[in-house]
């Protein structure tokens, strides 16, 4: 049947970054297992798989959700390094920090690592009442300008409702590039064939 196929489902590596008290763990909790947790601030990092659909096909995100306080930010370039999209997830509802959320963001684009890699913006706690709409945090985040190297999107979403959860992650699946692996492999049989032509001579 086609569970033969299951192990060999394509795997992306997703970033899920963002300040502290922006949402991550809670709408990663949602999203994976449809329940409201009641999440304490992460000292370190969580790591869920996610299966999207990209296509017709099924490819699982790996989703690493790191801590978003300034100490642990220091440490998010650890991370960096085989990494196939970025979720960055901003509190809507708090107007105040949407600045440093900017820069943290900008900050983390201008890493070597993450260059050209689709950036899936999750507006989160759009059901609290004065919450920055998508288009206003498009604009304060000037993301047509930060992003404009990469593939973009900004998705409204609730982690409290689930609101939007879905739709966000499906086009992080859309957006990721699925080759790294595919190039490797074309790489290798050209270093190969390059090799044994070299010999014949």
């Amino acid at each position: 049947m086609g569970h033969s196929g299951s192990r060999h489902k394509p795997e992306a590596r997703i970033l899920l970054l963002g300040l502290d008290n922006a949402g991550k763990s809670t709408l990663l909790y949602k999203l994976k297992y449809d329940e409201n947790f009641h999440t304490v601030p992460t000292i370190g990092f969580n790591v869920e798989m996610i299966e999207a659909k990209k296509n017709r096909d099924k490819i699982s995100l790996t989703v690493w959700d790191v801590g978003g306080q300034a100490k642990m930010r220091a440490f998010w370039r650890n991370f960096y390094q085989d990494t196939a999209g970025i979720v960055f997830v901003v509190d809507s509802s708090d107007v105040k920090r949407l600045d440093e959320a900017k820069g943290v963001l900008e900050q983390s684009l201008r890493s070597e690592h993450l260059r050209g890699l689709p950036v899936v913006v999750l507006a989160n706690k759009q059901d609290i009442v004065g919450a920055a709409t998508v288009t206003e945090i498009t604009e304060q985040f000037n993301l047509r300008k930060s992003c404009s190297d990469r593939d973009w999107f900004i998705q409204p979403c609730s982690a409290l409702t689930g609101a939007g959860l879905v739709d966000g992650f499906r086009r992080m699946a859309h957006l990721v590039k699925m080759t790294p692996d595919d190039n490797n492999i074309k790489e290798t049989v050209k270093y190969i064939r390059a090799k044994s032509v070299i010999q014949k001579k």
